[in-house]
C-alpha cells in the first residue's frame, strides 16, 4: 500500500530533474565516463568535449562567452569562491578591500563576508525597505575608494523579491567596482543578462533549474577582468579557479537545464505568474487577514511568501499536512527562529513564525493549485478558531 505524496510547492528549494536533463547525463556515467582532464586519448576527449559543449550552453542562456564559465559543486561554492576569492586578492596585493552587501543575503553570502572581515576586510550591510528592495542611493553612498565588490541577489530565496541589478550594475561599472549576484534562484525564471546587466561575477546551481544536484557555475567575467584567488589547490583546472575532476555527468546535466531553460523560460514565467495570481486570489478570498511578504510589483513569477497573524507558525507547519512548502531557506531548516529575512522587512517575529513560502514549477497543474489553496486556508481558518477559543 503506498500513500499518495503531498502537492510539491517548493520548487525555490529544489527542483526535480527534468526528464530531457537525465536523458543527456546517463550515458555520461557508464558508456562516456571518461575523465575530461585526460586528454591523451579519447575516453578523456570525449568527455572534455561534452564539457565544453555544457559550457556553452550555459553561457549561452547568461550571453557570457563560454570561457566565463566556472564549474562548481553549487551557488554555495559559487558565493564563497566570488567572495572570498575578491576580497582575498585585494588584501593579498592592495593590503585592504571594502565590500558592500545587503541583510538580505542567502547565509553563504552573509557567512563569508564575515569571514572576510575575520581575515582583514571592510564591510557595509545594508537594510531593505519593507518591499525588501534596497535603495540605490544608499549603495552609492555606501561605495568608497578601497571597495572591491558589491555583492547584492537577484532574486530573493525567501521572498522571491527582484532586485534592480542592471542599476546596480551601471553605478558598479561607474564606480569601478566588482559586481556580484547570487542568481541561483533567479536564472532560468527571469531573464539573466550579464552584459546587459555589467555582472562580473555570477553564481548558480544546477539543482534550483531542474538539472541535477552537486553542480553549479561561477560566471567570471574576462574583459575587464575579475582576478579571484582560489578557495582550492590542486591540479587547477577550470582556468585554476577551481581544482578537482569535473563531475562529467553533473556538467552535462546542467548544459541540458540551462538550454532548456532558454527555450522555455518566457512561457513558463508567464505560466508560473498565472497559477501564482491564481492562488493569492483564493486564498486571499478565504483569508482576508493575510500578508505578502515583499514587494508584488519586482518578484519572481512562482514565488509567494504569505504571513496569517494571530496563527500559531509552529502548528501552522505541522498542520499542512496535503502540501510541501517551508517556512523560508531550505539551508535553514533546523533553525527554529524566525527568519532573519522577513525580520529584515519589518516583519514581526510572532507573524514571521506563522508565514509560509510557496514557490510554483515547471510540473505544477491548476488543479494542484486549486487543491493547496483550499487545503492551506482550510488549515489557517481552523487553527485561527483554535487560537480565538483558546484567548476566551
Amino acid at each position: 500500500m503506498t500513500t499518495e505524496l503531498p502537492i510539491y510547492l517548493d520548487f525555490q528549494a529544489t527542483t526535480p530533474v527534468d526528464s530531457r536533463v537525465m536523458d543527456a547525463m546517463v550515458p555520461w556515467f557508464d558508456v562516456h565516463f571518461g575523465n575530461s582532464g585526460s586528454i591523451q586519448h579519447q575516453h578523456g576527449q570525449e568527455a572534455e568535449a561534452a564539457v565544453e559543449h555544457a559550457r556553452g550552453q550555459v553561457a549561452a542562456l547568461l550571453n557570457a562567452d563560454p570561457r566565463e564559465i566556472v564549474f562548481t559543486s553549487g551557488a554555495t561554492e559559487s558565493n564563497n569562491l566570488a567572495i572570498k576569492g575578491a576580497l582575498a586578492f585585494h588584501l593579498k596585493h592592495h593590503g585592504r578591500a571594502h565590500v558592500v552587501t545587503c541583510t538580505t543575503e542567502h547565509k553563504c553570502v552573509l557567512e563569508s563576508v564575515a569571514a572576510m572581515e575575520a581575515m582583514g576586510a571592510t564591510a557595509t550591510v545594508l537594510p531593505v525597505g519593507d518591499d525588501g528592495l534596497l535603495d540605490i542611493g544608499a549603495l552609492s553612498s555606501a561605495i568608497r575608494e578601497e571597495t572591491v565588490l558589491v555583492s547584492i541577489m537577484a532574486a530573493n530565496n525567501e521572498i522571491g523579491v527582484l532586485q534592480p541589478i542592471e542599476e546596480i550594475g551601471a553605478l558598479c561599472r561607474e564606480r569601478g567596482v566588482w559586481f556580484h549576484t547570487d542568481a541561483a534562484q533567479a536564472v532560468a525564471k527571469v531573464p539573466v543578462d550579464v552584459d546587459a546587466a555589467k555582472i562580473d561575477l555570477l553564481s548558480i546551481s544546477g539543482h534550483k533549474i531542474y538539472g541535477p544536484k552537486g553542480i553549479g557555475v561561477l560566471y567570471v567575467r574576462r574583459r575587464p577582468r575579475v582576478r579571484l584567488e582560489p578557495l582550492f589547490s590542486g591540479g587547477g583546472q577550470e582556468r585554476g579557479l577551481r581544482s578537482g575532476t569535473l563531475p562529467v555527468p553533473l556538467c552535462v546535466g546542467l548544459g541540458a537545464a540551462c538550454e532548456i531553460a532558454a527555450y522555455e523560460l518566457q512561457e513558463e514565467g508567464a505560466k508560473a505568474a498565472a497559477m501564482r495570481d491564481r492562488f493569492l486570489t483564493k486564498i486571499r478570498a478565504e483569508i482576508p487577514s493575510m500578508i505578502v511578504n515583499g514587494s508584488m510589483e519586482h518578484r519572481l513569477p512562482g514565488n509567494l511568501n504569505l504571513s496569517f497573524p494571530g496563527v500559531d507558525g509552529a502548528r501552522l507547519l505541522d498542520s499542512l499536512t496535503r502540501i510541501s512548502v517551508s517556512s523560508g531557506s531550505a539551508c535553514l531548516s533546523d533553525d527554529v527562529e524566525p527568519s532573519y529575512v522577513l525580520r529584515a522587512i519589518g516583519v514581526a517575529d510572532p507573524v514571521a513564525a506563522a508565514s509560509v513560502r510557496m514557490s510554483i514549477g515547471r510540473t505544477t497543474t491548476e488543479a494542484e493549485v486549486d487543491e493547496a489553496a483550499a487545503h492551506l486556508a482550510q488549515v489557517v481558518t481552523s487553527l485561527s478558531a483554535a487560537a480565538t477559543m483558546a484567548a476566551e
